[in-house]
């Protein structure tokens, strides 16, 4: 579990004030600090700690404020409703995997965990059969580490606004979370499980939409990349999900208390 009290308010650290450094509370590694010393953050007025300031390699930039040392307010505006799912663009939402440099997007490697997370919470730790194509391509190394493979495998499928319910109907389905509010899309009249996937990742293995009215023809056989034109930058290694977004995302899932999931997560090793 990550340090401090429950119930505690996060915020970007631009949007803190009148706050100042506790140096001696000011713990962590090579590149910053990360809260392990507790609150790090002092009330300018009263020299109240009310908020720990982690901004270590690797981390969130975050500013966590304490529950007992302020007060929640609400804000003057009203707030505006959250788009639709069918609102949500699938191509203006779209994060591509690889970076200019061929590493992984950082995003990827985090949202990846966050999902396999609850895949494996949904699953219990069983084998998983992923659909071909793109999901398969870029999320079976990594699945590949944290399930095992054998007999009995739920299989898994893209679901979500614009393509609805794989048919014959997967076990498992990886729909987007809303960019908003959080909530994973559902389908309509089902209760299937569901592994929320971070929106932007979801657009980017979804079905791309149409283009043109006319089938296209004189298509490049398989295997063949055209030089017309700048190509995609390539991986130069397989992705690897964030451990510390895995760990921190099975710890706080209801399912971590049942004895078989408590069996993967002490013995689980990356």
């Amino acid at each position: 579990m990550s340090f401090g009290a429950r119930n505690r308010i996060v915020i970007a650290p631009g949007d803190s004030r009148s706050m100042t450094l506790l140096l001696e509370q000011c713990d962590g590694h090579c590149w910053g600090v990360d809260g392990r010393a507790g609150p790090n953050l002092a009330c300018e007025g009263c020299g109240r700690a009310v908020a720990t300031r982690i901004d270590d390699c690797g981390r969130w930039q975050t500013v966590w404020l304490e529950p007992d040392a302020v007060l929640r307010r609400p804000s003057v505006l009203p707030p505006a409703p959250p788009p639709d799912w069918d609102d949500l663009a699938r191509a203006e939402h779209r994060v591509p995997p690889v970076d200019p440099d061929g590493s992984w997007n950082r995003r990827w490697e985090t949202a990846v965990a966050v999902a396999l997370a609850h895949l494996v919470a949904v699953t219990e730790d069983r084998p998983v059969v992923l659909p071909s194509g793109p999901v398969t391509d870029l999320l079976g190394h990594a699945v590949g580490r944290y399930l095992p493979t054998g007999p009995d495998a739920r299989t898994v499928g893209l679901a979500g606004p614009g393509i609805g319910t794989p048919r014959p109907r997967p076990d498992v389905l990886l729909v987007p979370r809303h960019p908003v509010t959080g909530t994973p899309w559902r389908p309509p009249a089902d209760d299937a499980d569901v592994v929320p996937l971070d929106n932007g990742v979801w657009a980017f293995l979804a079905p791309p939409d149409e283009t043109s009215p006319l089938p296209a023809s004189g298509l490049l056989p398989n295997g063949v990349l055209r030089d017309d034109y700048p190509l995609p930058p390539r991986p130069w290694r397989p992705l690897t999900p964030d451990d510390y977004a895995f760990e921190y995302t099975l710890v706080r899932l209801p399912a971590i208390r049942t004895p078989r999931l408590r069996r993967y997560h002490d013995g689980h090793r990356p």
